[in-house]
């Protein structure tokens, strides 16, 4: 390979190596040779592409998140302008449906205690700008521009309240607090206040 994708190749292999060590142990526990031995890599090779284990740690969260990004894109339907489906799909990102969504949430919530009390950390984790909320504030309005929403609606105050309540109710369900059924049950009771219920017969639309 070239030096450039065998280099995006290792760090992508390392930032993998924080993600099961940050989720099994916490973000504590990885030492840069704990790093190391999860990657089976050498610690000089490990420790080569970055300026300082934090700058690792940084990007590794940085990778995670595009990862996320690039699957949620797969997995949330094309063609469709149906705003009931996306946003079914957006807030199941949410839950912890599959072992890679269960990972990523360990994931993050090994990182957010350390987010609160470091800014380069926090710049990645909690940042500035809200896309998610955004962008299911825009599927809202679309739905109420079409009728198809509640009169009255401020899409942005719902989309805020939908995005906190998905991401605290899948960490409920990881740290088994509430069923996964429960917690969709939940979505799916607030997307029925917000759309009306679902016109087809049947449980809950979350996959």
């Amino acid at each position: 390979m070239p030096e450039s994708e065998a280099r995006t190749a290792r760090r992508q292999r390392i930032a993998e190596a924080v993600w099961h060590i940050a989720a099994g142990q916490g973000l504590e526990a990885a030492s840069m040779r704990r790093i190391a031995d999860t990657a089976r890599m050498s610690l000089r090779a490990v420790q080569y592409p970055y300026d300082s284990k934090h700058d690792l740690l940084v990007d590794a969260l940085r990778r995670l998140h595009a990862e996320n990004e690039r699957r949620a894109r797969r997995r949330i339907p094309s063609g469709t302008d149906d705003p009931r489906a996306m946003l079914t799909a957006v807030l199941g990102e949410f839950l912890p449906l599959d072992d890679q969504r269960a990972l990523s949430l360990r994931v993050f919530n090994a990182y957010y205690a350390r987010a609160l009390t470091d800014p380069a950390l926090a710049a990645v984790f909690l940042p500035d700008e809200h896309p998610l909320e955004d962008l299911v504030a825009a599927l809202l309005g679309a739905a109420h521009t079409a009728g198809a929403a509640a009169p009255g609606l401020d899409p942005a105050r719902e989309a805020d309240l939908l995005v906190a309540g998905a991401t605290g109710l899948g960490m409920d369900v990881l740290h088994g607090r509430r069923a996964l059924e429960d917690a969709r049950a939940v979505l799916e009771y607030h997307l029925n206040r917000i759309l009306g219920p679902r016109r087809e017969a049947g449980g809950s639309g979350l996959p």
